[in-house]
Order: C-alpha cells, then structure tokens, then sequence
C-alpha cells in the first residue's frame, strides 16, 4: 500500500493532472480533433484562473486546522510526548553534511519546549522514510543531530526508525514503546495533519492529547485572494492529499472516523 499510494498520488496530484491535460490539448490542435483541443485549453485556462485568484486550498485546510484546538499548557495527566517525522530531510543533510529542516520543523522545536517543562516525560521520535525509492537514510539520523545543534540531550527521546507514513507510525511505535491505554500522551504534528494523526493513533491503541504546530492559516476567515497560480495549486494540493488520505484511511479500516474530533 505504502508504493502503491506514492504512485497513485503522482499520478492524480493536480499540477501533473493540468499538465497532462494541457500537453493532450496541444497535441490535439494537430489532429481531426482540434476542435476538442481548444476547447480544453479553454477550460484550462479558466481553471487556472481559478486556482491563481481563490485561496481554494486555504478553503480546504482550515476545517482541518481547526479541528482540534492549541494547547496553552500541558495537563500534568500526560506522561510522555510523541511527534511525527516529515520535518526534516536526511539526504540532504547527508549530501551537505549539514541539518536540513523542511517547512515543518515546529514539530521538533515545539517537542523540545515540551520536554524542556519536565524532566520525567518521556519522549518519541517517529519517522523512518517517506521516500518510494530511498529507504537507505532515516530521519532519526537528523533528529539525534539537530536536538544535539540546539543543546538538547538526544539520549531523552526513544527513536522509532522504520515507519514510511502516518499509519506505520502509529503502529510501529505503539510497539516500541507499548503503553498503557490510560496513560495520556501529547501527539505532535502539524495541524492540517492532525485529524488523520488522532485517528491512527486511537486506532492502534494510543491515548493522545492532539498538540497541533506548524500552522498554515490563520483561522480566521480571512483569506488571502490573487495567491498566483503556482501557489494556488500547492496548497490545493497539499490540501487535496490530506482529505484523500483521510478517506483513504478510513475506507481500509486504519482510523475509526473519517473526521476524528476530540
């Protein structure tokens, strides 16, 4: 599964989807079909439009951002923290031999303020390689070395190494650490990707207090229009993958809600 949706999502991830519409566009111009053809430029390019004035992403991201709230101070029932891998990439860091983050680093440096509140909460780390084709490097390896950077003992945190995604995370690391399903843990991730966190983690056994960082909105309703087309399409895209993974785990029985809620 874990191939077959990195494949599936290069295939149906939107900018490649436009792309390939448009070339079949072109192509069709030289053909008896070039009626179709320019027809379906058109069309692209009112999509394009679209996606270059209405923050439609931004529409998609904010009830997910919004599903659980912050957290102001961490109840003294929660007995260790656990933060997802995807903040950092390792080749990269190998290929330059310094510490490459990546735009989620807040769920390392927020982990670290975590702990820093009390010496007897117990730490995890979990995030192997999200890579199809590179399984030869793991996040851990980064991890150990920017807590290391920032004058924090990497020896606090227990680090689960094999996981490719969410699901495997939660799994993999229920099995490492085996906790007790009364203790309370703080689960660390970005908030867009917390829904989906909280239902795989209650699935595999966990009891988890949602702590979502790396905030990509505001919340507010306000919303930014004339984004451009390029940035238009990321976030529908990243927006697009987190509801179509939400589904998706959901359908193959891996969360026990399509929306989990507190």
């Amino acid at each position: 599964m874990f191939a077959f949706s990195k494949i599936i999502w290069w295939i149906v991830e939107p900018s490649n989807v436009f792309l390939a519409l448009f070339v079949a566009g072109i192509a069709l111009l030289w053909t008896p079909w070039r009626r179709v053809g320019r027809r379906l430029l058109a069309c692209l390019a009112v999509v394009a439009v679209v996606f270059a004035i209405f923050p439609i992403g931004t529409w998609m991201i904010v009830p997910l951002e919004n599903r659980f709230p912050q957290v102001r101070e961490l109840p003294s029932s929660v007995v260790g923290v656990v933060t997802l891998g995807g903040a950092v990439n390792q080749f990269m860091t190998a290929a330059r031999n310094q510490s490459s983050l990546s735009g989620g680093v807040e769920r390392l440096t927020e982990f670290v303020a975590v702990a820093r509140l009390s010496s007897k909460l117990r730490l995890v780390y979990t995030g192997g390689s999200g890579s199809l084709m590179r399984q030869d490097l793991k996040e851990t390896v980064v991890a150990r070395r920017f807590f290391k950077e920032i004058g924090f003992d990497p020896e606090r945190v227990v680090y689960e190494d094999q996981s490719r995604n969410t699901y495997e995370n939660a799994i993999m690391s229920y099995a490492l650490i085996r906790p007790d399903p009364d203790e309370s843990w703080a689960l660390i991730t970005s908030a867009m990707h917390m829904p989906r966190s909280v239902g795989v983690f209650r699935k595999a056994g966990w009891k988890v207090l949602p702590y979502p960082v790396d905030f990509k909105t505001e919340g507010t309703g306000q919303f930014k229009y004339f984004q451009g087309l390029a940035s238009g399409f990321g976030t529908f895209g990243t927006a697009l993958k987190e509801w179509i993974g939400l589904i998706g785990y959901r359908v193959l029985g891996r969360t026990n809600s399509i929306f989990p809620s507190a």
